[in-house]
Order: C-alpha cells, then sequence, then structure tokens
C-alpha cells in the first residue's frame, strides 16, 4: 500500500515554506515525518548509504528524529547521528562527506510548531526537490519511529575548526561579549569559540524551555533587555542566533541590535565579496554604499537566495556571496584572506556573520556602531500580524496587486513611484520610503517590512502599516 505525501500534507495542514517543511509539531505526525524524509531519499537522494541527522532544542524534536531514522532505515541507509547541533555544522558535516542530511527544526518559529529541512550532498534542495517530494507516493511502514542511535560528534568539531582556523588568534583579546543563550543549539559552541578567541565571554538569559527568538522581527523585551544587559555588564558586544543558529542577533556597545541585513553587509564587506545575492526585502543600503560589482535580488528564502548564487558561479561571477535580512549569511565562493581559506557554504548561517563583524571592527578600530555609521542613512524596520489565514493575506494581496489605491488607502499611503512585485508587494513611495507586505512562508503570518531615511521614520512606517493591516483582518 502507498501513502500519497500531497493527501497526507494536506489533511495534517503541514506543508513547505520559505525553507523547509513547516507545521504545528502536533500535526507532524510520526506517519508524516517518516512519509515526507522517505519521500525526499526516494526523489533526492536514492543511492544514498548513509544520511546524517540532527535536531534543535524544541521538545518535540526528539519525537519527530526518531520518525526520520525510521524512513532512513527503511531506505536501507544508515543513520549518523549528530545529535543537537547549528543547521550550518549539519550542512557542512554533509558537505564535507558528500551525503544527504535531515534537520529537524522550526527556526526561529513559535515552540508548538516544528519543521525539517532537507539537503542532498550538494548543499540546500531546490524549489524543484520540493515539488518532487510533495508529489511522491511512499510505501506504507510497519512501524514510523525507532532510535536514531549513538550521537556522532564529529559534525559539532569540524564546524567549530572551520571558523578557529580562518579567523586570527587571540584576535578579541580585551573585548567583554555577551552571550544570550537562551534555548539556541550554538550557546555553548559561541562561548567556547569567543573564549579562545581571547574574548571575555558573559553567559545571559540561558533557558531549558524553548523560547522562539526571530532575528527579524526582535521583540520590545529582548529589545529592552540587550540594553540593560550591555550597561550592566559593560559590554562591548551582545552575540546570540536564532534556535537552530543559522540566523545571527548581534548587538553592539549598547545593546542595541543591528537589522540583519545590516550584518550581512558588513560581513560580506569583511570577506571581499564582490557579487551579493540578496532578497529584494533587505535594505538598499547594500546598492548604495558601492561596495560590491553587482548586487543581484531575489524571492525571500534561502532557496531563492541558493539558486541565484548557483547561476551566478556558473556565469563566472566573482566572490558570490548572498545573505537574508535575517542576517543569515551564505557562502557561495571559497574565500581567501590572509592565506586562510573559507570553503563556500551555501546555507544560511549565523556564526560566520557574528565572527566576520567583530573581527572587522576590531580591524578597524571602532566599535560596532561605529561600523554602521560608516553606511548610507537608509534604515529598516520589520513586524508581523500573527494568526494571519494564509487564504485571507492572499486574497488581499490579489486585490490590491490589481488595484494599487486600495492598497494605498488600506495603509494610509502617499503616492508611489514603483510598485515591485518580486516576492508579495514591494512599494516606494514618492518621498522616498519603501513599503512591503508578503505572507509568511512558515506560519499563518503576515509580514510587513518597511524603510526609510531615520531608523524611526521604519518603525513608524510599520507600525502604522501593522495597524492597518489587523484592521484588514477584523474587517
Amino acid at each position: 500500500m502507498t501513502l500519497s505525501l500531497a493527501q497526507l500534507s494536506r489533511e495534517c495542514g503541514v506543508r513547505f515554506g520559505t525553507s523547509g517543511v513547516r507545521g504545528l509539531a502536533e500535526e507532524m505526525t510520526d506517519e508524516l515525518c517518516w512519509s515526507y524524509t522517505r519521500a525526499f531519499l526516494q526523489c533526492v537522494a536514492p543511492t544514498a548509504q548513509r544520511v546524517a541527522l540532527g535536531m534543535d532544542l524544541r521538545p518535540s524534536s526528539p519525537r519527530i528524529a526518531k520518525a526520520c531514522a525510521a524512513a532512513i532505515k527503511a531506505h536501507g541507509a544508515e543513520v549518523v547521528n549528530v545529535g543537537v547541533l547549528p543547521t550550518p555544522a549539519l550542512a557542512y558535516f554533509a558537505l564535507h562527506y558528500a551525503m544527504p542530511a535531515v534537520m529537524i527544526t522550526g527556526s526561529h518559529i513559535p515552540f508548538d510548531r516544528n519543521g525539517i529541512k532537507f539537503y542532498s550532498a550538494q548543499g540546500e534542495i531546490s524549489k524543484a526537490d520540493e515539488q518532487a517530494i510533495i508529489a511522491a507516493h511512499v510505501m506504507r511502514a510497519k512501524t514510523f519511529s525507532c532510535p536514531p542511535g549513538a550521537v556522532n560528534d564529529q559534525a559539532l568539531y569540524l564546524y567549530q575548526q572551520r571558523y578557529a582556523r580562518f579567523f586570527p588568534q587571540g584576535f578579541l583579546q580585551g573585548t567583554r561579549i555577551g552571550v544570550y543563550q537562551h534555548s539556541g543549539v550554538a550557546r555553548d559552541l559561541l562561548c567556547s569559540l569567543l573564549s579562545n578567541f581571547g574574548a571575555q565571554v558573559i553567559p545571559l538569559g540561558r533557558t531549558e524551555d524553548f523560547v522562539p527568538v526571530d532575528t527579524e522581527a526582535v521583540s520590545e523585551a529582548t529589545a529592552r533587555q540587550g540594553q540593560q544587559w550591555a550597561e550592566e555588564h559593560r559590554l562591548d558586544a551582545l552575540v546570540s542566533t536564532d534556535g537552530d543558529a543559522d540566523r545571527p542577533l548581534l548587538g553592539d556597545e549598547h545593546g542595541t541590535w543591528l537589522r540583519g541585513d545590516i550584518v550581512g553587509l558588513l560581513c560580506a564587506r569583511y570577506l571581499g565579496a564582490r557579487t551579493v545575492v540578496t532578497p529584494v526585502s533587505s535594505n538598499t543600503a547594500i546598492e548604495l554604499c558601492g561596495w560590491f560589482e553587482q548586487v543581484i535580488r531575489t524571492r525571500i528564502g534561502s532557496p531563492f537566495v541558493v539558486a541565484a548564487m548557483e547561476d551566478g558561479l556558473q556565469k563566472g561571477l566573482p566572490g558570490v556571496v548572498g545573505f537574508e535580512a535575517n542576517g543569515g549569511f551564505l557562502l557561495g565562493s571559497d574565500i581567501l584572506r590572509e592565506e586562510r581559506i573559507l570553503r563556500a557554504l551555501p546555507t544560511r548561517d549565523a556564526l560566520l556573520p557574528l565572527l566576520a563583524l567583530l573581527a572587522l571592527a576590531k580591524e578597524r578600530a571602532v566599535t560596532l556602531a561605529g561600523l554602521q555609521a560608516e553606511l548610507p542613512e537608509r534604515f529598516t524596520a520589520s513586524d508581523r500580524v500573527e494568526n494571519f489565514p494564509l487564504q485571507v493575506s492572499q486574497a488581499l494581496l490579489t486585490r490590491w496587486v490589481e488595484k494599487p489605491h486600495a492598497f494605498k488607502q488600506a495603509l494610509g499611503l502617499p503616492d508611489h513611484t514603483t510598485i515591485d512585485l518580486t516576492d508579495g508587494l514591494r512599494m516606494i513611495l514618492t518621498d522616498g520610503r519603501i513599503v512591503h507586505v508578503r505572507p509568511s512562508g512558515n506560519a499563518p503570518e503576515l509580514r510587513c517590512y518597511a524603510e526609510a531615511d531615520t531608523a524611526e521614520g521604519a518603525r513608524e512606517l510599520v507600525r502604522e502599516s501593522i495597524q492597518a493591516l489587523r484592521a484588514q483582518l477584523l474587517g
């Protein structure tokens, strides 16, 4: 008897988002997770003999890992259980040994949700791979769960050595750095790396309960906490990540969290990148700074960034990197810096941009706030309306694309000069401000992005737009 993955997904309400399969943890049944993993191997890695399996610290992750392990064994492959670790560490390990990989993580979304991210032996799967997986039929199993086996700690070691060998020894001597640990999988690794580079590390905010940290929409409570910690502990920097450490969170000496696209921009500068690939929602300072030969804009989601990087590499473009507005950094080309080589890792990574900005500030003998002061004065902000049904947001966007004046009227916006439909609806206003709305690919949320010449102007535009969007939902 075969199972239709498309039908099973509809029944459970689980689907591919911007990156990976996502859904409510209770709806991600053992049967569903087994079926997705089996379909992935069947469609993308049919000859795989070994498959790496990792997970984050969500309470539902161990159960889902057992279902995925059962599917790997049903495929006739060996489970290489790398345990709890950052998603980019799993990806680096899989690339190193040319094996497919499965990561159990919901990244930054609430703890009652979870997800599965798939990697082929060459890296992240494509949107075409996702379509093949969802269309698959798989043989029904007798059991959908089994233990993944003993943990192999080599993946975490390789990932740590990747950065220990690239950044200068002792470059953080004399620096006080706070590590906001919460429930992130990189919390101990970050402390270890920073200490080994000479920093005085102050661990902060560790919890055994899962905390969904969204680096693209930092809460007011987290913003206040960062400022308090910086003052209390006299910090030079404050570092953290989201749950699976593929998105960085970096605070300056005042405890002010840097926007992810600014972190990506400055990381690209440190690495000497020449070609930057980034989604349409990232800050336009990337073009205005003039540091890069080419900037390529994509839809939101790492698969689109990866695809554009691959296209650029095939065309012979030099120094290719990518990053998203959430700060996740993707390295498309090998980087040579002061006779040290950093190998390509074309998946979102949090540790590289965190270390790169700390190193750049040291090299330029400025603070993290000073690094930002060198950039064009363009500021972004973002927020989201939660519990916004996907069908409602899609219907609104369809109407607004057809009638832009209705969008301006709903959000109380002035006239516009340009509309960009790369992903959602992005409107450039006559006064130079930008407002952009799109449904989330990971949860029932409607996201709103804004850009202006001042930080307060961007925040105010988001606040006003969010209020208007909530009114649309209630209406």
